[in-house]
């Protein structure tokens, strides 16, 4: 286990969230029958590991949020809990929860039992109060993350004041920010301001169109008659669920670029429209994100880590074009891709 330099205490899984890390949005790998293929579910998380993500979050939108309901929700967050507990260093572990309050809590506590960190809290449609309620309730379980889920794949708008609230709660540890909206992400980082605990909230980027522009920038928010610097310290992505070493040295010179190295700061605004280009064909932007579970499984089809790019809604595949946008992508950036990575390492995940 690793040793903090700081405090000479071992370096826990909270540790490495609140530093900052590449977490995967973890897919989920099926059968040409749709069930689940266990061997490639496994191989996935061995894969992210290898690429040195900090962490995985399992259950989320890309897993599909269909596993709530049928009976694969354990298996799967079994299957990377068993993975994560055979390496030598901390990795943080996030569950993804939804459902009403009593749902949520049952969930949260079946986490809490094979070995999860954190819970990531998909929006509902209740009131703020509720969700404030919801929260509160799930953390006296597990530690919460909050999330805003862009209304495209079934978020829903938020107000500075909910934010404001949830932040203010010992409980909540981290924040995915994901509206894909510059306006509600900085209604976050208000709320987060106004909280009192900014220091203590670890952000994290879930905007897929602007992952780089939000890994670089310090944003002062300024109120009562004070400024807070806030940064997001990584990233929790279904972007970074594909190419996922060149993800984490992407993190690794954010990190670089926010220390002043003004080299990596130039290579990332180069680099920042040319993500989010790959970005809107895995993610079909042009089709309104309809098929942007099914690109990314495409890119892992590709690369030999899924045998098919099969989703549990059978009508759930690419949209027109999109396929001829991925072939323009990943031909234009290869850079971006860790295709020779995969190749080395495929046979070792499979086996």
């Amino acid at each position: 286990m690793p040793i903090d330099d700081d405090s000479g205490r071992p370096v826990t899984a909270y540790d490495v969230f609140r530093r900052g890390c590449v977490i995967p949005a973890h897919p989920l790998a099926l059968t040409a029958d749709r069930t689940l293929d266990e061997r490639r579910q496994r191989a996935l998380t061995r894969y992210y590991l290898a690429a040195g993500c900090g962490g995985l979050a399992v259950g989320v939108h890309t897993t599909q949020f269909a596993i709530h309901d049928n009976g694969l929700l354990r298996p799967v967050w079994e299957i990377s809990a068993d993975v994560v507990a055979a390496q030598d260093r901390p990795v943080v572990l996030i569950a993804g929860v939804q459902g009403p309050t009593r749902q949520a809590v049952a969930e949260a506590e079946l986490a809490a039992s094979l070995g999860y960190h954190l819970v990531l809290l998909r929006p509902e449609t209740m009131t703020e109060d509720q969700l404030i309620d919801r929260a509160r309730a799930v953390g006296e379980v597990l530690p919460v993350v909050g999330f805003y889920l862009q209304p495209a794949v079934g978020g829903r708008r938020l107000s500075r004041d909910f934010w404001t609230r949830l932040a203010a709660m010992p409980s909540v540890r981290g924040i995915k920010v994901a509206p894909f909206d510059r306006y509600l992400t900085l209604d976050v980082l208000h709320g987060v301001s106004r909280s009192g605990r900014g220091e203590d909230i670890a952000l994290y980027t879930g905007n897929d169109n602007q992952i780089l522009t939000d890994l670089t920038t310090t944003h002062r928010i300024r109120g009562d008659g004070r400024a807070l610097d806030l940064e997001f310290v990584g990233g929790l992505l279904g972007q970074w669920a594909v190419w996922t070493r060149a993800a984490v040295q992407l993190h690794r010179e954010s990190v670089r670029a926010k220390q002043g190295d003004d080299a990596a700061l130039r290579r990332l605004v180069d680099l920042d429209s040319q993500l989010t280009d790959a970005n809107a064909a895995l993610f079909d932007a042009a089709g309104g994100f309809r098929g942007c579970i099914a690109g990314i499984h495409e890119v892992l089809r590709r690369q030999g880590l899924l045998a098919g790019r099969w989703c549990l809604d059978p009508a759930e595949d690419l949209s027109p074009g999109q396929l001829a946008e991925i072939d323009r992508v990943a031909a234009a950036y290869p850079w971006l891709a860790d295709d020779d990575f995969v190749a080395e390492g495929l046979a070792a995940w499979l086996g």
